[in-house]
């Protein structure tokens, strides 16, 4: 094996590897059964509760024990990446990935599986922001977009695909399994994906990267937890004091994670996250934007799951079918929005991709109160296909704005702050557009009429985030052009 070491320049005018297509088909295998995980283990929460006989406390820890080590793992993991080389986080994460999802689905009593689905969390926290970094360095400028487009859709597809293959797995009994197909499904999909990840994924590091900032690994890890966790269990245990001091402890702890950061700078030492990284404009904004746009897709995903199911009696793979046009939009779009970029300009797209996002679910709410409240299947079906068409003008273009102009040395780091962004991003908007549908459900009512409503007055809420995600993109620079700081990529190491 020969190692190539190139310094200021960009990536794309470094060799190019022309492995690079075929390296993107197994690190999206990875994004889709991380995404497909989330998504496929809600589905089978009724069936793992009756299975294991797991108390209520227990089965929400198989969704926030995934949940919360994925969050808080994901920034330190996209270091490790920097440092180490992302071929070899990649490859690590998703051994662990595919071993804990074969313990999961062994697992003999609750208390395994919780613990397999932490670990399991954390085994992803090292694999996911490999994905962006790997595409970041690995592809020409031009080719980039594209790239950032099929890793959109792939998000768009494992979300609805988890709610229809949970329930199908579900339903079907394949082997007398039961819910353990939903973890055992992935096991032979990640012993592929590995023996593929090894010759065809280019190694690329920091060149001289030093050691792992483990002061800021500690507090940051403190930090992400008191924000994460009672966003994720604070509405469950119906939002008692201590869910409170801890979102109210965050900012202290974020506060000390700054300042600890910034003497570790001072001193000529290698801190977990560089600070420098937020004096960049657009990043900030795209940071900012990317947190109101995916916090009201999970919210959108989180009440219309609960009208359809509890207000409707809809059936859990009836409801994920019903979510499949929107899926289908997001995937389409999400492919064909980078290539008219270099055409129309970043902004000019992503200000389309939410005034189409507005109007979609202007329209989804619209054609629920038409039916007054009892809405069908097809009913739904261009509505949601034309909010899934807006989320996919915003997603790809969106990741490829943040990350443009991020200099090579720190772009894992920086992709693991933007998929940590979209984790905080989906508990802070099931948490707070939670508030709004409990709130206004009355219970004892009619469930049809109780749960419409409720879904009514927290669908305004989210076209009110669809119209900030139109300001804070409109704020951004056009992508159209890479950024000035796009010119000094530094410091990289590649090995073939």
């Amino acid at each position: 094996m020969t190692t190539r070491t190139t310094r200021s320049v960009r990536p794309a005018d470094t060799a190019v590897d022309t492995r690079r297509w075929f390296a993107l088909v197994v690190i999206l295998i990875a994004t889709f059964m991380a995404i497909l995980d989330t998504f496929i283990v809600n589905v089978a929460i009724p069936s793992i509760q009756h299975g294991l006989q797991m108390s209520f406390g227990e089965i929400q820890l198989v969704i926030a024990g995934y949940t919360l080590a994925y969050a808080v793992g994901l920034i330190t993991g996209g270091r490790l990446g920097d440092i180490y080389g992302r071929k070899r986080l990649f490859v690590v994460g998703m051994l662990g990935f595919t071993l804990f999802s074969l313990i999961c689905g062994l697992a003999p009593s609750g208390i395994l599986l919780i613990i397999a689905r932490i670990a399991q969390g954390l085994a992803a926290a090292l694999m996911i922001p490999q994905v962006l970094a790997l595409i970041q360095v690995n592809f020409r400028e031009r080719e980039r977009g594209i790239a950032f487009g099929f890793y959109g859709a792939t998000v768009g597809l494992a979300s609805i695909a988890g709610q229809i293959l949970g329930g199908f797995l579900i339903t079907s009994n394949a082997f007398g399994l039961g819910w353990r197909n939903v973890f055992l499904v992935n096991v032979p999909i990640g012993i592929l994906a590995v023996l593929a990840a090894i010759p065809l994924i280019r190694e690329s590091r920091v060149d001289g990267a030093r050691s792992l900032d483990l002061g800021g690994v500690g507090i940051l890890s403190v930090a992400l937890f008191l924000l994460t966790y009672p966003l994720v269990e604070g509405r469950d245990a119906g939002w008692p004091l201590w869910a409170f001091l801890c979102l109210i402890l965050t900012l202290p702890v974020f506060a000390g994670f700054v300042f600890y950061e910034h003497r570790l700078s001072r001193k000529q030492g290698s801190p977990l996250l560089p600070l420098s990284l937020f004096k960049d404009r657009t990043f900030d904004l795209g940071m900012i934007a990317a947190l109101v746009f995916y916090s009201g897709n999970a919210a959108l995903f989180f009440i219309l799951a609960l009208y359809l199911q509890m207000g409707l009696g809809f059936s859990a793979l009836a409801a994920g079918l019903t979510f499949m046009p929107l899926g289908i939009g997001f995937a389409l779009t999400s492919l064909i929005a980078p290539r008219l970029v270099p055409h129309l300009g970043g902004t000019w797209i992503l200000r389309s991709g939410a005034i189409v996002m507005f109007l979609g679910e202007l329209s989804t709410l619209w054609a629920v109160l038409q039916t007054g409240f009892h809405i069908r299947e097809v009913e739904l079906v261009l509505p949601l296909l034309v909010v899934g068409l807006g989320e996919g003008i915003v997603a790809a273009p969106l990741i490829n704005t943040i990350l443009a102009g991020i200099q090579a040395q720190n772009v894992g780091v920086a992709s693991g702050v933007l998929t940590t962004t979209t984790q905080v991003a989906n508990a802070l908007g099931v948490a707070f557009i939670g508030i709004i549908f409990f709130g206004v459900l009355r219970p004892g009512a009619q469930p049809a009429l109780s749960y419409g409503q409720a879904f009514e007055a927290s669908t305004w809420a989210i076209a009110a985030l669809a119209l900030l995600t139109l300001l804070f993109v409109s704020l951004l620079p056009s992508a159209k052009k890479p950024r000035a700081t796009q010119e000094s990529q530094s410091g990289e190491a590649t090995q073939g």
